[in-house]
Order: structure tokens, then sequence, then C-alpha cells
């Protein structure tokens, strides 16, 4: 049985990686965006499907750059503050 503190020392890893902007997102077209939050590739994705975008996916930096991706950071995947 696993202890209460490796399960919450993953979860923090976890949410971490989360948090970096370590994430890509590729489209049928190629790569849409890199070096994004995966809660910022998570809304590109949605606001890209909702424009009728298909093949979308979620990967790392480090993948998108083995497919030969090199999109960066476009305009519309900027978080919004406030």
């Amino acid at each position: 049985m696993e202890t209460e503190q490796p399960r919450r020392l993953r979860t923090e890893l976890m949410t971490s990686e989360l948090e970096n902007e370590k994430w890509a997102v590729l489209s049928e077209r190629g790569c849409e965006a890199t070096r994004l939050t995966h809660e910022e590739a998570r809304r590109l994705v949605h606001k890209l499907a909702s424009e009728g975008r298909h093949g979308l996916c979620i990967v790392t930096n480090e993948a998108a750059e083995r497919r030969g991706a090199s999109a960066g950071r476009p305009e519309h995947a900027q978080p919004k503050l406030g």
C-alpha cells in the first residue's frame, strides 16, 4: 500500500509539469503553437475545434520539435490577464 507522502509528491510534480510552458498543440495543418502551459494548450484546442480544425492534440514541445514543428506562441494562445 502506498503512503500519503509519495502520492502527494507525485501530485505536486504532475501539477508543476502542467504549469510549465512545455506543451504544444498540433493539428492536421501542423504545429499551431509551442511553449504553452497545459491549460493554455487545452484552451487553444477548444478554440480551434470550435473553428472546425481537425486532428488536434496536445504534445510536449520536445515531441513537436521531433515532428519538425516550430510555431511558437500565436497571438490567440496568449493568456488573458485580469
